[in-house]
């Protein structure tokens, strides 16, 4: 398993154990708020509100959390106006890393990750820098309990593009970006249960990291990620996952 993904596991597990919940609502709030904004709030018509709703069902939020997003994003209430940004960067031993933001304020937004980027070990760069690096896909977790083969044909029949067998974790189903909630949808016609749908970036290569590098890349990310603008971070590094587990 890359570092990368090993990663989104152990967030996955901290947001389990409530470590991470506060802050889990609130990246959540602001994604309905701006999917409802950008495409309506009838998730039968806004792709981008449904994950985001399946996030927020997934994370346990209370209804009348979500119906106040929704109708923030849609003007019915007063709410704050977020702008997406994507920071591009690099990180100890030269990985490439993209950081996802909704932010109210731009430049404080920057501000932040150029610094936290610089205490890091890394750098922030310009515009284009890393982002030609990763190819953009839907995902979408199936829940324990089928076989391999049995996700896999009914995967294929859906029009999913690559199957990832997670082991303990069930599976990841990988899409088109557009055709997220397509295959979703057949999917659970098909009767498997599943859990996490989201866009997600994956890195064409990947660097390997060891010792030093490996731990300031660890603590690189969970500095971007404890930002409260920050909505997700990737990136390109790959560590041993013996070595993964030791240093958390």
């Amino acid at each position: 398993m890359s570092g990368h993904n090993r990663w989104s596991k152990i967030k996955r597990q901290k947001a389990a154990m409530g470590a991470t919940k506060g802050k889990l609502y609130s990246k959540v709030i602001k994604e309905i708020t701006v999917a409802a904004r950008l495409g309506g709030g009838d998730p039968t018509g806004n792709a981008r509100l449904r994950v985001a709703l399946t996030a927020a069902r997934d994370a346990n939020m209370p209804s009348d959390t979500v119906q106040r997003a929704i109708k923030k994003g849609t003007g019915e209430l007063e709410g704050e106006h977020y702008e997406e940004v994507m920071y591009e960067g690099y990180g100890p031993g030269g990985v490439a890393v993209l950081v996802e933001c909704l932010t109210d304020n731009r430049n404080r937004t920057s501000s932040e990750v150029r610094a936290t980027f610089g205490r890091g070990g890394g750098n922030l760069g310009a515009e284009g820098a890393v982002g030609w690096m990763f190819h953009k896909k839907g995902v979408i977790t199936v829940k324990p309990g089928p076989t391999e083969d049995q996700v896999m044909e009914k995967a294929i029949e859906a029009g999913a593009e690559d199957i990832i067998n997670l082991e303990a974790d069930g599976f990841e189903v990988r899409t088109t970006p557009a055709d997220l909630h397509p295959v979703a949808t057949s999917l659970e016609a098909a009767g498997l249960k599943l859990g996490e749908q989201k866009w997600n970036f994956f890195p064409q290569t990947t660097v390997k990291l060891e010792g030093e590098n490996a731990k300031k890349m660890l603590k690189l990310m969970d500095a971007l990620e404890d930002n409260d603008d920050v909505q997700n971070v990737y990136a390109n590094f790959e560590i041993d996952e013996a070595l993964m587990e030791s240093l958390q």
